[in-house]
């Protein structure tokens, strides 16, 4: 008897909670294809990462 060969199973990563349900693919022409508006995602990074080459500047711009 031979066995069945199960599908692999797709796991969901763990992401922080304000990005539940998040998900990226990369299609056939090479684009990138999200679960959500870009904008949601560069205003998450934006509250909780630190941009390395902003440190140190002014936030008054004349």
């Amino acid at each position: 008897m031979a066995k069945k060969k199960e599908a692999p199973k797709k796991e969901t990563p763990k992401v922080h909670k304000e990005l539940d349900g998040f998900d990226i693919e990369i299609n056939s022409f090479g684009e990138i294809k999200t679960a959500f508006d870009i904008d949601k995602i560069n205003e998450f990074l934006n509250k909780h990462m630190d941009d390395k080459k902003l440190r140190g500047r002014d936030d008054k711009q004349e």
